[in-house]
C-alpha cells in the first residue's frame, strides 16, 4: 500500500497540472473542511499526511477548476468588499475590481445623509450589501431580471443582517421614488466576444450585452435621469475598452461631471456622471 501524499506534495501536483497557486491552495482548504482563510495553518502543516477522501475531493475540485469554473462556485463563498458572499453559478462571480465601483458610491454619497441608493442587476448582492454594511442608514434597493439571484442574494442579506431591499424587476422599471445615487455593473461583453467561451460556466445573461455590448448600459442611461434627485450620481462598470463610449451616452442624456474611475490594473472600469442640481437639504 502506498504512502499517502503529504500536503505540499498535493500543491504542488496541482500546480504541475495547471491549477494556479492561489487557487490550488484554496481548494485544498476546502477539500480539508477548513475556512479559506486558514493560509497559516496551510503553512504550517503542509508536511502532513492528506487523507484519500479529502485528496479524492481536491483532485476531483482541480479537475473543475482547469475546465474554467470560477473557484468561488468550487468553494461556495467569495469575499468582496469585506463580507464573505455565498456564491454558486446562479450569480455571476463577484470581481475585486467592481469594488472600485462601491468605493466611488461610497465617496459620492459621504456629504447625503441617509441615502437612497438602487444597486441595479444586484447578482449575488455583492453592491448593495458592501453598500449596505459601510452606510447603514443608507436606504438600498437591490433590482434583479432573475428570481435564481435573488434567491442567493435575499439569503447572503440574511446570514449578514443587513438591511436592502429586494425586487426583481427589469433596471429602473419598477422602482420607487428617486434615488441620491445609482449604482450598476450590468451585462457589457458583446454576444460574439470570444472571451465568452471562458466564462461559460457564469450566467450568460450577466454578461452578454447584445451586437456591441452597450445595450444595457444604455437602456439604465435612458431610464436613470427621471430616478435620481438633483445632484444624483450614476455610476457604471463597463468593459475595459468602453469608457469612452458610456461617457458619450452620460454627457448625451444630461449628465454632469461625466468621468471614470480605474481598477486595480490600471483600466478605465467604472463611468458615472451627476444630474443637474444640488441635492436637496436634509429634512429637519
Amino acid at each position: 500500500m502506498s504512502e499517502p501524499t503529504i500536503l505540499r506534495h498535493a500543491l504542488a501536483r496541482a500546480q504541475q497540472r495547471g491549477v494556479d497557486r492561489t487557487d490550488a491552495r484554496m481548494l485544498l482548504l476546502q477539500a480539508l473542511g477548513r475556512p479559506a482563510h486558514d493560509r497559516a495553518w496551510l503553512f504550517a502543516h503542509d508536511d502532513e499526511p492528506l487523507p484519500p477522501q479529502a485528496a479524492a475531493v481536491f483532485d476531483a475540485l482541480c479537475g473543475r477548476r482547469l475546465d474554467g469554473e470560477p473557484v468561488a462556485y468550487l468553494t461556495g463563498h467569495r469575499e468582496f468588499h469585506g463580507l464573505t458572499l455565498a456564491v454558486d453559478a446562479r450569480v455571476l462571480d463577484p470581481r475585486p475590481d467592481t469594488e472600485t465601483l462601491v468605493d466611488w458610491a461610497l465617496e459620492c454619497l459621504a456629504p447625503v445623509p441617509a441615502p437612497r441608493v438602487a444597486d441595479l442587476g444586484t447578482g449575488s448582492g455583492a453592491i448593495a450589501l458592501a453598500l449596505a454594511h459601510a452606510r447603514p442608514d443608507a436606504w438600498v434597493l437591490a433590482v434583479d431580471a432573475s428570481d435564481d439571484a435573488l434567491a442567493v442574494a435575499r439569503a447572503n442579506g440574511e446570514r449578514l443582517g443587513l438591511s436592502v431591499q429586494w425586487q426583481r424587476g427589469d433596471w429602473l422599471a419598477s422602482a420607487p421614488g428617486n434615488f441620491d445615487a445609482i449604482v450598476s455593473n450590468p451585462p457589457y461583453i458583446r454576444a460574439d466576444d470570444a472571451h465568452l467561451a471562458a466564462l461559460r460556466h457564469e450566467p450568460l445573461s450577466a454578461l452578454a450585452s447584445g451586437a456591441d455590448g452597450l445595450r444595457d448600459l444604455r437602456a439604465i442611461v435612458a431610464q436613470a435621469p427621471a430616478h435620481l434627485v438633483p445632484g444624483g450620481w450614476l455610476l457604471l462598470e463597463h468593459g475595459w475598452d468602453q469608457a469612452a463610449d458610456v461617457q458619450a451616452l452620460l454627457r448625451a442624456a444630461g449628465f454632469e461631471q461625466v468621468q471614470s474611475r480605474h481598477d486595480l490594473a490600471g483600466i478605465a472600469r467604472c463611468s458615472g456622471g451627476t444630474m443637474p442640481g444640488k441635492h436637496p437639504p436634509p429634512m429637519k
